[in-house]
């Protein structure tokens, strides 16, 4: 009978998921991906042409597993299954990024207000020669936002390095009129989905 694993790896350095991962209990040591030409270790999250949301976020999530895991064996590390996530936020059909900027947050932020959009989280598993992934779906109603508003929110910085400029768990959860899915989801990692895939692999999940 094959042990069981105790721990994973999170190839990621967000700290919601960190928190997201605690909150469950699940044993995990954080996997820093570096891109590296030499080895052959790289994530492309440019979006390709004729690529839509859910292929693009399910790409980049499943590429991210497959470097963690590649990682592994070049750094001769244990052999832990290897988790990451990707999430992306969408409007119309089109993929709003993080913002590079003050403004271009404040733009998004306008191209938003008072809008349903989806915010598209890929969680995937690799570990030996399997990988799998699921998709969560969130529909998120937001209020209408005024400039003053939108320029208050990015004085507190949060709007850095997150998809669609905004995070829920803080100051812009009062943006949010409805939410139709995936509170964690939105966060940046579906606990549900999370603990399914744990499961497949043999995790003592939840």
């Amino acid at each position: 009978m094959k042990a069981k694993p105790q721990r994973i790896y999170l190839a990621s350095q967000s700290p919601r998921r960190r928190e997201l991962l605690k909150q469950i209990g699940v044993n995990f040591e954080m996997l820093l991906l570096r891109n590296d030409p030499r080895r052959n270790v790289h994530v492309d999250e440019t979006p390709l042409d004729g690529e839509d949301p859910a292929q693009y976020v399910q790409r980049v999530c499943r590429d991210k597993a497959l470097a963690g895991w590649k990682t592994l064996g070049l750094r001769d590390l244990p052999l832990f299954p290897v988790l990451a996530a990707d999430t992306t936020v969408t409007l119309d059909g089109k993929i709003i990024g993080k913002p590079d900027d003050y403004q271009h947050a404040a733009e998004i932020l306008r191209l938003l207000s008072g809008t349903q959009h989806q915010v598209l989280t890929a969680v995937a598993i690799a570990f030996r020669d399997k990988l799998e992934m699921r998709l969560s779906a969130t529909t998120i109603t937001f209020d209408t936002l005024s400039d003053e508003r939108i320029h208050r929110y990015l004085l507190t910085n949060e709007a850095h390095d997150k998809a669609g400029a905004y995070g829920i768990q803080g100051y812009a959860g009062a943006f949010v009129k409805h939410i139709d899915g995936s509170y964690t989801g939105v966060m940046g990692l579906p606990l549900y989905e999370t603990v399914e895939l744990l499961k497949l692999f043999g995790y003592p999940a939840p």
